[in-house]
């Protein structure tokens, strides 16, 4: 489940707030609000109440900084669901809801057959539950309702920028930071893989397992990319995964966020990448495994210059990858440096990384 949403009266806190404002929120439910946002939940509200009634309340109980896109006011709770579903951008079936009344759950469970729905008395044991328990929780996952929560404020900012895109971009004076990854940032690193689809060049996940074989094998580079601006962070945003030849750099993964697609960053990282090759004095060849949702990493690897041209070079990786994968080409060329984003990144050209 990404997101849980809550209904307020008789469920999220004891009592019905027009019938008396002093209702009372449990610590067993405060501990579960808290304990789902840290392990990456997103939370949000589906309530019949006035909105700033209701939103005053959950102020003064102290939580209402946990929810996002709130829902408040007097349609159907499945539209309510439906919108927040929306603004998230989530599928329905990664939705939960929790609702003390029956009629309320059978009507969202109408309309919305893919989503989760509790009844409020189970609401103290969704902590033990499998599907509100990840199997990791990343530096990403604590921070992830705060990400989306500057994200919203940036999209609003944006909306009231009356200059270029360009000029946006570079009013919100962006960090994009490339680092190898450190054993503590692997899971960032699955995580990207698995959560990544529409930005994957090969739609693979790698575990936690053939990661840190990577992390020691000679010759091998695994890039965890993040990006930050003056709204916040947006989390760890890419990952690259490369093998070093003497002629020939191998990008065996490169996989990007969609939420930094319009912010650049995927066209920033290669054309870092194939700067550092140009550099080095040898070639790119990259991997790449249509599916039907990447068509737009394919896009990004051609409009950066890859193609399916013969080389010398192929020589090297001769058999390794599999036949469904395309393996294309780049004679690099230098790149300039960005100018929406502040670039800092690795070097490199030397010797290939060694175990540790």
């Amino acid at each position: 489940m990404k997101c849980l949403v809550w209904d307020l009266d008789n469920t999220l806190w004891r009592g019905t707030l027009l019938e008396d404002e002093n209702v009372v929120l449990s610590e067993a439910v405060r501990k579960v609000i808290v304990g789902l946002d840290a392990r990456g939940v997103l939370q949000s509200v589906s309530s019949r109440n006035d909105h700033d009634h209701a939103w005053a309340r959950l102020t003064a109980l102290r939580v209402a900084e946990y929810f996002v896109v709130p829902e408040i006011g007097w349609g159907r709770k499945s539209d309510s669901v439906r919108r927040i579903a929306e603004r998230l951008n989530f599928a329905p079936g990664t939705i939960a809801f929790i609702d003390d009344q029956p009629a309320e759950r059978a009507e969202v469970a109408h309309h919305l057959p893919e989503v989760r729905c509790y009844p409020a008395a189970d609401a103290a044991t969704l902590l033990d539950r499998p599907e509100f328990s990840p199997g990791s929780v990343t530096v990403d996952s604590r921070q992830r309702r705060r990400m989306y929560q500057a994200g919203f404020r940036r999209t609003a900012e944006q909306a009231r920028f009356t200059g270029s895109h360009e000029d946006f971009l570079r009013s919100l004076e962006m960090v994009l930071r490339i680092e190898r990854a450190t054993e503590e940032e692997l899971s960032r690193v699955e995580e990207l893989t698995l959560r990544t689809s529409q930005m994957n060049a090969t739609g693979v996940h790698y575990p936690d397992r053939a990661l840190r074989a990577l992390l020691t094998h000679p010759g091998h580079e695994v890039l965890v990319t993040t990006l930050t601006d003056r709204f916040g962070s947006h989390g760890a945003v890419g990952v690259l995964l490369l093998e070093k030849h003497p002629a020939a750099w191998h990008l065996m993964l490169l996989a990007t966020s969609c939420r930094v697609v319009a912010f650049g960053a995927g066209t920033m990282i290669l054309n870092w990448l194939v700067d550092q090759a140009a550099r080095a004095g040898v070639h790119l060849l990259a991997d790449f495994r249509p599916t039907d949702r990447n068509r737009m990493m394919e896009i990004a690897y051609r409009f950066a210059g890859f193609d399916e041209r013969p080389c010398d070079c192929r020589g090297q990786l001769s058999g390794r990858s599999g036949g469904d994968v395309q393996l294309l080409h780049l004679a690099a060329e230098r790149r300039a440096a960005p100018t929406t984003a502040r670039l800092i990144a690795p070097d490199l050209r030397g010797l290939p990384r060694s175990p540790s």
